[in-house]
């Protein structure tokens, strides 16, 4: 199997947040040129990665 099968994206997530904070979310993911799923993949990324050092010690 080669790397990029393994990283095929297959679910999806549904948050829900006020319209306010999309807005704003969205049109700064857009001023930086990058996506809204982009940017909340990283975090989560980030986010396992910072709590699974603390597991680990």
């Amino acid at each position: 199997m080669t790397k990029k099968e393994k990283r095929k994206k297959d679910s999806q997530l549904l948050i829900r947040i006020n319209s306010e904070q999309r807005d704003a979310f969205l049109s700064k993911c857009e001023d930086l040129d990058t996506s809204a799923a982009r940017e909340i993949r990283r975090f989560i990324k980030q986010f396992l990665k910072e709590h699974e050092e603390k597991k680990s010690s």
